[in-house]
């Protein structure tokens, strides 16, 4: 499916000593400059105008470049499959580049140039599953789309000159198949260029050779992992190079920076943090999806950053841009979504990927980190994770749905999941033969979260991909015994579109000198629940560790009261494992309870002790057969019966 969205996420940054207490403020500062440069984009045709009959496999680079001179002459070779018997293939090219010729094989090829693309005609019909190649001689000043796919600047007086090719720019530059749903599966690139500068890339850099008498280098790079186009890259200038290195697991990977010579302190100091999230990825989600190659940083003078396969552009060493951006080399580069709706399978991914390791690294930020998400998502009562309309950029980029309450959503799975799970089904995801280096849907992900958890997510995308909205909880409790809790869980929704969330709530009872955590299972409205919790309670907290997305939320202690007019609680109703009932309003300091089946058997007895005419008798499983159970309680000459189904 074409219409994949590309990965890319940036802001300006200052390089910070400390761990940022705003992290959502800067991805909206990302959402909103990807959001106006895509609207920019949008006043051009599609992302492709290229046939859909050749399987990209292999494209040989190699360009000429001065970072004085906006101007890029150059040769690439495209090894290519064809899918059905063809007599032509088409490319995108923008028209403001001139190509000189087209041969096979050193066999000179007729083209023709349609508007902003290549047609390369041949000269007999080609069989379909063929594999065969073409070379495209061709030079010229590129056009300039999306946020500017091929800059030439300059950085401390000295030249400079990058590609930015996100998210269809590079048919501004190279003749290629511009559009998302066709990964090649290799590729090299080398760049001739003036002595004086250096020349950075994916992959690894196999050479840098003295050409033309001197004047000029040779530099090549090598990456043998399947990349999308937009992901290609190039840049140019006087660089200082540094090396570090991380081990993950056995293999200690190459860290490798390209950075301006001024700005190397910084680089070098700041380093490290990337590494050490390099870590926390690898350990959390999976080896590192280029492993067999290295990770790289090269600065740039773009307002931010760009997550080029195995060669990141950055313009500073900002932690969380860092991460944010290390991040798409599982989400994004690896595994890129297969539609506009998905885009959240890349950026809200990046999102969770910063803020899990800003959480792991600095502890204290948490809490207020993820109440300010939580308040940035909710600050609107509508608006869904899918992108409900894709030629709405301004919706596609939206900070607050795809990318705050996308990691939101995440965090909500994690949550309900627990983390070996959830982490394990992350890593399943990633392992994925179907989509492993290709691309996804939200389907692919679902799929792979329910076969590691064994669960039906079907509600929770329902309710949170689909669905709009938020809930607000009402809690109402009670103290029904000197140990036990009866909760009602009360929610309203804040879209029509789901009427009821369906979520674990995690409520914090307090005193002066103890606390407990529990967590109900909320499926329906008005659910009752019975906890023991060991201890008078006087407080309760709504989702104190901030795992949900809602608002609004209350709480009301209802008082129990001795009044000698008996209640009797079942939870749950029908039975399950283990039955709790609780019993208040009682005058007596011990009660008889009895359970009798249909058949008025009589299956259970106890004598209950009352504290302040409240207890909790909590009865372990029974083996007992499916029916109607009544439940009789013995006070003060007076019986009080409920029912309750097993």
């Amino acid at each position: 499916m074409r219409n994949l969205l590309l990965i890319c996420c940036f802001c300006t940054y200052t390089i910070q000593a400390q761990p940022p207490v705003n992290y959502f403020e800067k991805v909206q500062e990302i959402a909103r400059m990807e959001r106006d440069a895509h609207g920019r984009l949008f006043s051009l045709t599609g992302e492709t105008l290229a046939s859909n009959n050749f399987d990209v496999k292999y494209y040989r680079c190699e360009w000429e470049l001065d970072p004085a001179i906006r101007y890029i002459k150059g040769v690439v070779t495209s090894y290519f499959k064809t899918t059905v018997a063809s007599t032509s293939i088409t490319l995108d090219l923008m028209s403001s580049l001139v190509v000189d010729s087209v041969k096979q094989r050193n066999t000179l090829l007729s083209f023709s140039r349609p508007t902003n693309t290549l047609q390369i005609d041949f000269s007999s019909s080609i069989a379909a599953g063929t594999l065969d190649s073409v070379s495209i001689y061709y030079k010229g000043i590129p056009a300039n789309t999306g946020f500017g796919s091929f800059i030439a600047d300059a950085h401390a007086g000295t030249p400079v000159i990058w590609s930015l090719s996100e998210p269809y720019g590079s048919r501004d530059w190279w003749p290629c198949k511009n559009g998302l749903d066709d990964k090649t599966d290799s590729i090299d690139v080398i760049i001739t260029h003036p002595s004086a500068y250096k020349a950075a890339s994916n992959g690894l850099f196999q050479s840098s050779l003295a050409s033309a008498g001197g004047t000029k280098m040779v530099t090549h790079w090598k990456h043998r992992y399947p990349i999308a186009t937009y992901l290609i890259c190039f840049a140019v200038t006087n660089y200082t190079v540094f090396n570090n290195s991380v081990l993950l697991g056995n293999i200690n990977l190459p860290m490798v920076t390209y950075c301006y010579p001024e700005n190397l302190a910084s680089f070098q100091a700041n380093t490290p943090k990337v590494l050490e999230a390099m870590q926390v990825y690898h350990n959390n989600f999976g080896p590192y999806p280029f492993i067999n190659e290295k990770y790289g940083h090269v600065q740039f003078g773009w307002g931010g950053g760009m997550e080029h396969q195995t060669s990141t552009f950055i313009i500073s060493t900002d932690e969380s841009l860092m991460a944010h951006e290390l991040g798409h080399q599982w989400f994004g580069d690896k595994i890129t979504c297969a539609s506009w709706e998905d885009i959240w399978l890349n950026e809200g991914f990046a999102t969770f990927l910063a803020a899990f390791h800003m959480e792991t690294k600095y502890p204290a930020t948490r809490i207020n980190n993820r109440k300010a998400i939580i308040n940035n998502i909710t600050a609107l009562p509508d608006g869904s994770v899918k992108v409900d309309d894709t030629t709405n950029v301004n919706r596609i980029f939206s900070g607050r749905l795809s990318y705050n309450k996308g990691s939101g959503l995440l965090n909500m799975l994690r949550f309900i999941l627990g983390d070996s799970t959830f982490f394990r089904g992350l890593r399943r995801y990633q392992l994925d033969p179907s989509i492993a280096y290709g691309f996804a849907h939200t389907a692919d992900l679902k799929r792979n979260l329910e076969q590691e958890s064994g669960k039906d997510l079907s509600y929770f995308f329902n309710q949170w991909y689909t669905g709009q909205g938020y809930p607000s909880y009402n809690v109402q409790w009670s103290q029904v015994s000197n140990t036990s809790i009866r909760i009602k869980m009360n929610q309203t929704t804040s879209h029509a579109s789901v009427s009821l969330f369906q979520l674990p709530v995690a409520l914090q009872f307090k005193n002066a000198t103890q606390q407990k955590t529990v967590v109900v299972d909320n499926k329906i409205n008005g659910e009752i629940f019975i906890k023991d919790i060991g201890f008078l309670a006087d407080t309760v907290l709504v989702d104190p560790e901030v795992w949900l997305i809602s608002k609004n939320n209350t709480t009301a202690k209802i008082p129990v009261t001795n009044n000698g007019q008996g209640g009797v609680d079942i939870n749950p109703n029908p039975i399950a494992s283990p039955l709790i009932i609780s019993l208040h309003d009682f005058n007596d300091a011990v009660v008889e309870l009895r359970i009798y089946n249909h058949a008025g058997q009589l299956m259970y007895k106890n004598q209950v002790q009352l504290f302040n005419g409240l207890a909790t008798e909590t009865i372990p499983n029974q083996n007992w057969a499916k029916g109607v159970y009544t439940i009789k309680v013995f006070s003060a000459g007076k019986i009080f019966t409920s029912q309750v189904l097993k």
